[in-house]
C-alpha cells in the first residue's frame, strides 16, 4: 500500500497483516520503481493524491501508468478520499482494478482485496497457459527436438522420417541397442496424421510367451486364472493411433505367426471371446537383430517381414557421426546439471576429444550414462578428460580391431567379447556360422551380442 498519510498505512497494516502472508507499506511513491523490481505483488493499494492541497488524482493516474508499464498483469486498487463516479471510471479505464474511499469499511475493503487477489490468480493462471502454449507451438515447429544431431548419418534418418510419416505405411527400425529406435518411432507419430491419438510402446522382448495374447490381444474377465477383470490389449488401446512393437526380433515362431494373423485381418479377438474387433492402427517396429538373416536362417517368418517393413529406417551407431558427440553430451550436461544441481556449465576441449575416440558400443544410452557418472562424480564447474577415466578406450579399440586379447583383457567378459569378436571376423558376419564355431545356438548369441554391446 502507498499513501502519504502514516496514520492510514498503519490502520491499513494491522487490519490485513490477520489475513496476507505479507504487507509492505510505504510513504513516497517514488519508491514504487524500486519495490517493483525487488518484488512481485498480488494486490498494489494506490493512494490517489500525495501533495497537499491537491485532489485532482493526477499523482495516482500517473503511478498507475508507471506500475502498468511495468508490470501489466498488476492488479491495482486506487484508494482516495476525494472520489466521485467520474474518477473512478477514468481509473478503472487506465487499468486499476477497483476504486475504494477513505476512510472505508473494514469488511468492505477486505472483500475489495479477496475480490482482486482471485483476479490476479486467474492473471496468473492465463499467463501459465499462454508460457504452456507458446513452449508448444515452439516444440511442435522445432523438428526432431529430440533427436539432436547435425551429421549427415543422422540428417539422412530425418529425410526419411520427413517422407514416411504423413503415410500410414508400416515401418521399420533397425538399429543397435542406445541408437534412439523409439525416439525416431515417436517422432514419425507426432508427425503423422495421427498425432491426437495415442502412441502405445511394447517392448516384445519383455513379454513372455503366456502372457502374449493378453498383453496384445486383451482378456475377458475369467478367461484364465488371473483374470479378475475385462482388459483391452495393446492394438486396442492404440486403435485410430500408432502401435510401436520394439524388439521384434525376439518373438518365436508361433508368437510372430499370431501377430502376423492379427496384421493381415486386422483384427483382434479377446481371449474367452470369440468376437472380433476391428483395429485402426499405424505400425512401427524395431530390432537389433539382423531380420534378414534371421529369415534365411529361418528364424523369422519372411512374410511377417514384407508385412512390417514397408519401409525400413537404419539409425547409424553413435561411432559412424561421432561429429554430433559434443552436442549430444551439451544436451545430457543440462540436464544432469540441473537433475543433481551441479554447477557443472561446460565440458572442455580434451574431454571432447576423449569422448570422440571412444568406440561407444552401447551407443547414445552409453554416453548418457558416461555424463550422468561424470557429472555426479564431478567437483569443478568444467568436466575434464580424467572425468571419464572409466571410458578404457585402449582395450575397446584394440578388442574392436583384431579380437585380440591384451594384457588388460583378463577379465571374463573382455575375453568372452573379444572371442565373439574373432568369431564374427572369421565367418564374414554370419551368425549362424559364428554361433556353431562357438558351440552356441543362435539366439545364446544374440544375447551375448546384445550383453556386449555388439
Amino acid at each position: 500500500m502507498i499513501d502519504d498519510d502514516e496514520d492510514v498505512l498503519l490502520a491499513a497494516k494491522l487490519l490485513l497483516k490477520k489475513h496476507a502472508h505479507q504487507v509492505i507499506i510505504e510513504k513516497n511513491p517514488k519508491k514504487i520503481p524500486f519495490l517493483l523490481n525487488n518484488d512481485s505483488y498480488d494486490v498494489i493499494l494506490l493512494d490517489m493524491n500525495f501533495s497537499k492541497d491537491i485532489t485532482s488524482g493526477k499523482e495516482g493516474f500517473y503511478w498507475l501508468s508507471q506500475i502498468l508499464e511495468k508490470d501489466p498483469s498488476a492488479v491495482v486498487i486506487m484508494i482516495t478520499a476525494f472520489g466521485d463516479v467520474e474518477m473512478a471510471v477514468r481509473a478503472l479505464k487506465e487499468g486499476a482494478t477497483d476504486f475504494v474511499l477513505k476512510p472505508w469499511q473494514n469488511e468492505k475493503l477486505l472483500a475489495t482485496i479477496s475480490t482482486a487477489i482471485k483476479l490476479k490468480k486467474s492473471y496468473k493462471e492465463v499467463d501459465k497457459l499462454k508460457k504452456a502454449k507458446k513452449q508448444l507451438e515452439e516444440d511442435i515447429n522445432q523438428p526432431f527436438k529430440d533427436i539432436i544431431g547435425n551429421s549427415p548419418a543422422i540428417q539422412q534418418v530425418f529425410n526419411l522420417i520427413d517422407k514416411v510419416a504423413k503415410t500410414d505405411a508400416n515401418v521399420l527400425i533397425l538399429g543397435e541397442n542406445g541408437t534412439g529406435k523409439e525416439l525416431v518411432a515417436r517422432a514419425i507419430h507426432q508427425r503423422s496424421l495421427r498425432k491426437d491419438n495415442s502412441f502405445i510402446s511394447v517392448d516384445m522382448g519383455a513379454i513372455t510367451e503366456s502372457l502374449f495374447e493378453s498383453e496384445l490381444f486383451g482378456h475377458k474377465k475369467g478367461a484364465f486364472t488371473d483374470a479378475k477383470d475385462d482388459r483391452a490389449g495393446r492394438f486396442e488401446v492404440a486403435n485410430g493411433g500408432t502401435l510401436f512393437l520394439d524388439e521384434i526380433g525376439n518373438l518365436s515362431m508361433p508368437l510372430q505367426s499370431k501377430l502376423l494373423t492379427v496384421l493381415q485381418n486386422r483384427q483382434v479377438t479377446r481371449i474367452g471371446t470369440n468376437t472380433p474387433l476391428n483395429i485402426d492402427i499405424r505400425l512401427i517396429c524395431a530390432t537389433n537383430m539382423p531380420v534378414e538373416e534371421m529369415v534365411h536362417d529361418n528364424t523369422f517368418r519372411q512374410d511377417l517381414l514384407y508385412r512390417i517393413n514397408t519401409v525400413e529406417v537404419k539409425l547409424p551407431p553413435l561411432r559412424k557421426r561421432l561429429e554430433d558427440i559434443p552436442l549430444l553430451a551439451n544436451h545430457f550436461l543440462g540436464i544432469y546439471a540441473k537433475k543433481y544441481r551441479k554447477e557443472v556449465t561446460k565440458i572442455n576441449a580434451d574431454a571432447l576429444v576423449k569422448l570422440q575416440k571412444y568406440h561407444w558400443p552401447g551407443n547414445i544410452r552409453e554416453l548418457q550414462h558416461a555424463m550422468e557418472r561424470a557429472i555426479i562424480m564431478s567437483d569443478n564447474a568444467e568436466l575434464e578428460d580424467q572425468d571419464f577415466f572409466f571410458l578404457n578406450n585402449d582395450k575397446a579399440n584394440s578388442n574392436s580391431q583384431d579380437g585380440s586379447l591384451t594384457a588388460d583383457s583378463l577379465n571374463l567378459d573382455d575375453i568372452e567379447k573379444s572371442v565373439i569378436e574373432k568369431a564374427i571376423n572369421i565367418h564374414g558376419g554370419n551368425i549362424s556360422k559364428a554361433a556353431k564355431e562357438l558351440g552356441l545356438t543362435r539366439a545364446s548369441l544374440y544375447r551375448r551380442l546384445e550383453k556386449h554391446g555388439l
